[in-house]
């Protein structure tokens, strides 16, 4: 039997004996003892007895008994510690051990019953316990323990049930939880199992310094956090330094919860039952669907660490909380969480190397741990090891689906070795995807941040003709990175009332913010577009809405690339806050063979009579025209069972000028001109 059972139950025991002795008073003044209808009806004799009885006195209290056991009690002995983080009196602890009898023992429920002369009310009640814990029912301050803003009833570790009763008439029950606790049980309630987050930490200088400042008494902290889960982590950190524990809970899925207050207060109750923290975040959501639960979280009682992107609003609380600034994650800390968590799935990771797959990634403890056990389990489907591509999906993985709502998401499937461009084009793609692994090194570590509240992201616009290969290439990049393309849709964007749009773009920065993606803009024109004289109010609110999008791309932190066929259309303040612009030509002579070459390889069925030259030299097509085509002929072959000819491929790209409004001309189609 451990310290904290035995314990309990000898504190128990002595709440038998007084319940004992309090039955025998009973009985000797009953003055019907035998009544078999007991607690069903009220006779004379009783009435008139109850007439001349005096008001119940207080049970006798073994107090010697009780700080024997307590004395004698070792450090971790579940009510003791409870008493000590819920901040009881001694009359809180009787009450409450005198209330949860009946789920300890069942013959209490009788008892009680007897008690309360009902055989139907089964619990104790307010005047019941306080007789049993050897306090006077007209005393105001025993009954006052009682109030929903004492520790025993705002913690929820006790609930006084029958209101509409009078007060000493109310039954006392100790929810399932409390007791399970004490019982040794540290399972969560069941209704907060949804909003619990990880309690995964980052030690760092700041995590050292709250720790402190918890020591000292400090019960409310705010962490601004520029990305998202470092507020969390630093938190988690600071309460396992300062020899607590953390109850972590996502605030997005308690505003989504329908009781919200009511999740709110089962949190609090379970860091008062494991001597822990509560940290919150993002508590900007929190605030605004419920300021008042903000407020009454700050009121709680327990250490509380809130996390968010927004700064404090004194608004939110009565209460200052010590304000501080979350790090930023170096990628030295991010190298050191992914070797660590590697390290612990042992030799299935062991030829990963992370400086080459997550250096760059903005993930917390908790995300890394994740991808690293969504990749194992990717794994299984093989030989159990880890390669960077089940990484890689681990950590396209932690990315949370809001965005999706708002932008067509693309898993990469293709790499530099699927891109045919130019050799400038190449290089100026693979210094971009460079500017994106190695920002944190420049702009953190090497302190090259442009100032201005500017944010930390990369920002390239592509600009070329339709076809030549500006989405396959933000696919390619992404790829690279080990990061999804999300495809922002125009259609839900743009909106023909004033102020939507901007709406719709905040929205989707803001969920992009919290995700490892690469965010491609195409036909950028449409909404990045050249402010114009103000003619109307149609150009007034055009204007406004291309200031918000200035102002908005130079705090967003992720990487964003611009697509359009009219680089001229761009206003020149957005060119200027670019890192990166982009041209992609028409594809030469030399190009569009290798484009052709590339369509046209294995495993489709070729025939010997494909002439890549002449389709070079002949067809001035660009490479998303050369890829339609080549899937054009590949479908004439299939239709026809036989390998792809160079007449298929011929009248495939007669098909596909003819898409293109263009004439299709003997010269260009040479000897295949007649076969059309």
């Amino acid at each position: 039997m451990s310290d904290s059972l035995g314990h309990l139950l000898g504190r128990a025991a002595l709440v038998e004996w007084r319940v004992r002795t309090l039955i025998d008073e009973r009985r000797a003044a009953d003055p019907n003892p035998d009544d078999a209808f007991r607690g069903l009806y009220l006779s004379d004799e009783v009435v008139d007895h109850l007439l001349d009885a005096a008001p119940d006195q207080p049970a006798p209290v073994a107090t010697d008994q009780i700080a024997a056991l307590d004395r004698d009690a070792g450090p971790d002995v579940r009510l003791l510690r409870l008493a000590r983080n819920a901040a009881l009196s001694p009359l809180d602890v009787e009450l409450l051990l005198i209330a949860a009898m009946p789920d300890l023992d069942p013959r209490f429920e009788r008892l009680y019953g007897y008690l309360n002369d009902d055989v139907t009310r089964r619990r104790a009640s307010v005047g019941l316990a306080l007789q049993l814990a050897g306090a006077s029912v007209l005393s105001a301050q025993a009954r006052g323990r009682l109030e929903p803003s004492r520790p025993l009833v705002r913690h929820g570790l006790a609930v006084v049930e029958d209101l509409d009763r009078p007060l000493l008439g109310r039954a006392l029950r100790v929810p399932d939880r409390v007791i399970a606790h004490l019982l040794g049980d540290d399972t969560p309630d069941a209704a907060l199992v949804g909003v619990l987050g990880d309690a995964d930490g980052h030690a760092s200088p700041l995590s050292g310094q709250l720790a402190g400042a918890l020591a000292r008494g400090v019960r409310l902290v705010h962490l601004r956090e520029r990305l998202i889960g470092s507020g969390v982590a630093t938190a988690s950190a600071a309460l396992a330094e300062a020899g607590r524990g953390a109850v972590v809970l996502d605030l997005a899925r308690v505003v989504a919860a329908p009781e919200s207050h009511a999740v709110i207060r089962l949190a609090v109750r379970e860091a008062v039952l494991r001597d822990a923290g509560l940290v919150a975040a993002p508590v900007e959501q929190l605030a605004q669907a419920h300021p008042d639960i903000v407020r009454w979280l700050s009121e709680s009682g327990v250490p509380v660490l809130l996390a968010g992107a927004a700064s404090w609003d004194p608004q939110w609380s009565s209460a200052s909380p010590l304000t501080a600034e979350a790090p930023v994650f170096t990628v030295g800390d991010r190298l050191g969480l992914w070797a660590e968590q590697l390290a612990g799935a042992g030799e299935a990771a062991g030829g990963l190397d992370p400086s080459a797959l997550a250096g760059h990634l903005a993930l917390g403890p908790a995300q890394v741990r994740r991808a690293i056990e969504a990749a194992g389990i990717a794994a299984s489907l093989r030989d159990g090891v880890i390669t960077a591509d089940d990484l890689r999906r681990g950590v396209r993985a932690q990315n949370a689906a809001g965005l999706e709502r708002l932008a067509r998401r693309i898993e990469p499937e293709v790499g530099w070795d699927d891109l045919v461009v130019a050799p400038h084009v190449r290089r100026a793609l693979a210094d971009l995807t460079a500017r994106a692994r190695h920002r944190d090194t420049v702009l953190a570590e090497w302190r090259m941040r442009r100032g201005g509240g500017r944010g930390r992201g990369v920002t390239a616009l592509f600009a070329g003709d339709s076809g030549t290969g500006k989405t396959l290439s933000a696919e390619v990049i992404a790829g690279d990175l080990g990061l999804d393309l999300y495809t922002v849709n125009l259609a839900t964007v743009v909106d023909k009332y004033v102020g939507e749009t901007e709406k719709n773009l905040e929205r989707i920065f803001a969920e992009a913010g919290g995700v490892n993606a690469v965010l491609f803009f195409d036909e950028a024109d449409a909404i990045f577009g050249k402010r114009s004289d103000v003619k109307d109010a149609h150009d007034r609110y055009a204007n406004i809405e291309s200031a918000y999008l200035l102002q908005r791309l130079e705090t967003f932190d992720g990487l964003a690339v611009l697509a359009t066929n009219l680089r001229a259309n761009i206003d020149e303040a957005f060119t200027r806050r670019l890192d990166a612009i982009i041209d992609f030509p028409t594809p030469t002579a030399e190009l569009r063979r290798a484009l052709w070459q590339h369509c046209l390889a294995p495993p489709l069925p070729l025939a010997e009579d494909i002439d890549l030259d002449f389709l070079a030299d002949a067809f001035e097509l660009a490479g998303g025209n050369i890829r339609s085509a080549a899937t054009t002929a590949a479908y004439l072959a299939a239709a026809e069972g036989t390998p792809v000819t160079m007449r298929l491929v011929v009248v495939a790209v007669e098909q596909e000028y003819r898409k293109l409004g263009r004439l299709v001309l003997e010269r260009e189609f040479g000897r295949f001109y007649a076969g059309l």
